[in-house]
């Protein structure tokens, strides 16, 4: 038998298990109200809003907390916030003594760097001109945002991981066979891993099918190689580059941002994401490996000159870094900047590497740095959230292939050699964090002081 309610308020409440909020259920204020003389609650369920779709975006603590504070400061009321990798626990406090607290909770975490953009911008306008703003025209304009940044078409970002881990494979070794079969083992295994995502299937098993239908079609496109070109067997060590798009180095690299500023549990929830993450691509990729009778290994050298080498990783950073920017949402313009600032500073590190001999890690250190200063000295003049062209640009520098050799050496029991793999893992791992860091303290005097 149905209830009589006059407000019909249970047509509005969500069946799902993380429940949809309906903000404009919260406003009791009509909607040519201006947001200065709405209520606390309002204000304080404004503020929420504005932070978990900053959360949903995949920035850092930081700046959720930086943004929530400025809408609050601009709506005369106190915020005080924790954040974590996927939840919000808030409270709004106004000068009569009154306070409003709010937890807030995403279903799973993204990247979405076109819709960052957006928010910024929203932000930066709200704080000058709240004075003249209605409620009607934030939730109009919020609404916007959520319905027109969505993630691009399945097709473009399977072609984009295609793109992005071709030119990784080359940075690692690989030659013309080897991004062959990258590109269409990443491209392929990623376009399913985004159909079970909007199935809403879970992480672990999005995962699983993706690097393993990415393992098996470089498998097929190598064995067609071998049999109608003739390849050499070594290029089928390649097929590390296939599952390459899974690594997660935006959490990586945000989680040692948010540690360095004390956010420790925004920084510990986001490492253990990450880390899931490898986990299970890593397991899932040793475990195809093993069916399919591969193995790490030496890939042909390339035998090119270091002028050639030089210009060939160039354009395969900046078509990497491209490839990855698109993945993450970004627009077209932004993943330009950040993959020309990728370009530069990733093979600025690599030939540190190869030429003058400069430890793996003191190298990312300094490509991060030089990326981090590029990107300080670019915002300024193009707009772009300095986390947009910044973390984009060195996530190409993040050592999967010593993440999977390590987990693929310890499946095998062979410890010394996994543990030494993980360890240059992680002195690379620590060091992009520190590099990107270090450039923000020498360029952002907000970022550089504690409070």
């Amino acid at each position: 038998m149905e209830h009589n309610n006059p407000n019909n308020v249970e047509n509005h409440l969500s069946s799902k298990h993380h429940m949809k909020i309906h903000w404009k259920d919260f406003f009791k204020s009509s909607d040519d109200t201006l947001v200065k003389d709405a209520t606390l609650v309002e204000k304080g369920s404004l503020v929420g809003r504005i932070g978990i779709m900053l959360l949903s975006c995949g920035t850092g603590a930081w700046r959720v907390r930086d943004s929530m504070n400025t809408i609050a400061r601009a709506l005369n009321i106190t915020c005080s916030a924790d954040i974590g990798l996927i939840t919000i626990e808030y409270t709004c406090f106004d000068v009569d003594n009154q306070s409003y607290s709010q937890t807030l909770s995403l279903a799973s975490t993204a990247v979405n760097m076109n819709k960052l953009n957006k928010l910024e911008n929203f932000v930066r306008r709200f704080e000058a001109e709240n004075d003249y703003i209605t409620i009607g025209a934030v939730h109009h304009r919020l609404s916007q945002i959520e319905r027109n940044t969505k993630s691009y078409p399945l097709l473009i970002s399977a072609l984009s991981a295609g793109v992005a881990c071709a030119g990784f494979i080359f940075l690692l070794g690989g030659g013309w066979p080897e991004m062959l079969c990258t590109f269409f083992g990443a491209a392929i295994g990623n376009y399913f891993r985004g159909l079970l995502g909007k199935q809403q299937i879970t992480l672990v098993a999005k995962i699983v099918v993706g690097v393993a239908i990415s393992c098996a079609v470089y498998f097929l496109g190598f064995k067609l190689g071998e049999s109608m070109l003739h390849w050499d067997y070594h290029h089928a060590f390649g097929y590390i580059g296939s599952m390459l798009y899974v690594i997660p180095g935006f959490p990586f690299i945000t989680s040692g941002l948010d540690m360095s500023k004390l956010d420790m549990r925004s920084g510990i929830e986001r490492l253990a994401y990450a880390i899931l993450v490898v986990m299970i691509a890593t397991m899932a990729g040793w475990g195809m490996a093993t069916l399919l009778n591969l193995r790490p290994g030496s890939m042909p050298a390339l035998n090119l000159s270091p002028l050639f080498l030089t210009i060939f990783r160039i354009i395969a950073s900046f078509c990497g870094v491209y490839g990855f920017s698109i993945m993450f949402n970004a627009t077209p313009a932004m993943a330009t900047v950040a993959a020309a600032i990728g370009a530069f500073a990733n093979t600025l590190r690599l030939s540190l590497v190869d030429f003058s001999h400069t430890p793996a890690a003191m190298a990312a250190f300094i490509g991060a740095l030089l990326a981090g200063l590029i990107a300080s000295f670019v915002r300024d003049r193009v707009g772009f959230p300095r986390i947009a062209i910044t973390v984009p640009a060195i996530v190409i520098m993040v050592p999967g292939l010593y993440m999977y050799r390590a987990v693929f050496n310890f499946g095998i029991t062979n410890i010394n050699i996994g543990a030494y793999w993980i360890m240059n893992a992680l002195m690379i791992i620590i060091a992009l964090p520190i590099g990107l860091l270090t450039a923000r303290i020498l360029t952002d005097a907000k970022w550089r002081h504690a409070d």
